[in-house]
């Protein structure tokens, strides 16, 4: 099992719609057991994968083992995709997770589910906080998506200096241009300082999630940005496989 954490030390960058359509590859593309753990308290990604989803505000019961996180699972209309979904008690979980003081549980309550899943993806939510400490110290993989601008290439900046100086050995870190608009000069000119980075481009289509409630690939499967993801996705098991490899 491999675990891909979705963060953004700032919200509004596509970190939910990215978490969800990486899932969706995870799932459809690889035929992987797959599970998205909402871990964000507005919940989009839980909105987006289940239409019937009524939270209980029990999400944040398996922090402090009330609940297995397995009895919190729920399937999608995907097939090979589960969701645990999130509600409003995650809104308190970074003082749950500083007065707990057990610097792995999210890791632990991860390997709980170790003979479930093949790949689980956490869609974070933003900020750096006892919760997104959690979840650098359970994650394989970070993925970090960037507007392409010198103010988010900054936030990066703070995000890496602080997993060096926090974490030593942190998961690897995968930034990945989001919302890139080719017609503007500063995307262009931060497309050329980094450009190797994986390109999500800017397309209406993402918005249209929120009103089919699913992922690209069950509505726009040849658009260019589902065809983006899934180009990112083939690399993120490419990075998984050589890790695999070299353990």
């Amino acid at each position: 099992m491999a675990t891909i954490a979705v963060y953004s030390l700032k919200g509004g960058v596509g970190k939910t719609s990215l978490a969800v359509n990486l899932a969706w590859c995870a799932a459809t593309q690889s035929s992987r057991r797959t599970l998205l753990w909402d871990l964000d308290a507005q919940a989009a990604a839980t909105f987006l994968l289940s239409k019937d989803y009524a939270g209980k505000d029990s999400a944040q019961a398996a922090f402090a083992k009330d609940l297995p996180p397995a009895k919190l699972v729920r399937p999608t209309s995907v097939e090979r995709l589960d969701l645990i979904g999130a509600d409003t008690s995650l809104r308190s979980l970074d003082r749950f997770f500083f007065a707990l003081d057990k610097k792995k549980r999210l890791a632990r309550l991860i390997s709980d589910l170790d003979k479930r899943y093949d790949r689980i993806i956490l869609d974070c939510p933003p900020g750096l906080t006892e919760t997104s400490d959690q979840i650098m110290r359970a994650a394989d993989i970070v993925v970090v998506p960037v507007i392409p601008s010198p103010l988010s290439r900054r936030a990066l900046d703070e995000v890496i200096e602080h997993l060096d100086c926090e974490h030593g050995g942190h998961a690897s870190i995968l930034p990945v241009f989001s919302m890139l608009d080719r017609r503007r000069l500063v995307h262009r000119d931060a497309l050329s300082a980094d450009a190797k980075w994986p390109v999500i481009p800017m397309a209406s289509v993402v918005e249209q999630m929120s009103t089919h409630r699913a992922p690209l690939g069950a509505f726009a499967p040849r658009s260019p940005a589902a065809l983006a993801i899934s180009t990112l996705w083939q690399g993120i098991e490419r990075r998984l496989a050589k890790t695999a490899r070299t353990k």
